[in-house]
């Protein structure tokens, strides 16, 4: 069975070049653009991960994590930020909130392939 991908980003190209390449690697990937959306479809999607901007309208990517980990349901998904913000503090910030990786914008799609990969081993979502 396929790992599924909740990839949640305002930006429909990002969305766009995430899927295409998530769906080539053989990844079932379902989108949202924006956190309140995420936060609706969370619950019954139940991605196995979570790619995730920080700056959204509405909900911002912090408050999806925080909604996501308040959950007995949903605490487990790891969740990797793929953000515009770049600064030393601004990854800090985003590692202490708890995510399971932090990328920033722009970014190359195999390292995003790497560090999702990396994330589903680490979770037990592949065979050894």
């Amino acid at each position: 069975m396929a790992t599924s991908v909740m990839v949640i980003d305002d930006d429909r190209d990002i969305r766009f070049v995430i899927r295409m390449n998530l769906e080539a690697e053989g990844y079932d990937v379902h989108e949202c653009a924006d956190g309140a959306a995420a936060v609706e479809a969370i619950g019954t999607t139940m991605p196995d991960i979570i790619v995730c901007d920080i700056m959204m309208p509405g909900i911002d990517g912090y408050g999806v994590l925080e909604h996501l980990k308040s959950t007995r349901e949903t605490s487990h998904i790891p969740l990797i930020f793929l953000s515009a913000k770049g600064s030393d503090r601004e990854i800090w910030e985003g590692w202490q909130s708890g995510a399971d990786y932090y990328l920033t914008k722009p970014f190359d799609p195999d390292e995003l392939l790497t560090y999702l990969r990396y994330v589903e081993s680490a979770a037990g979502l592949t065979e050894a």
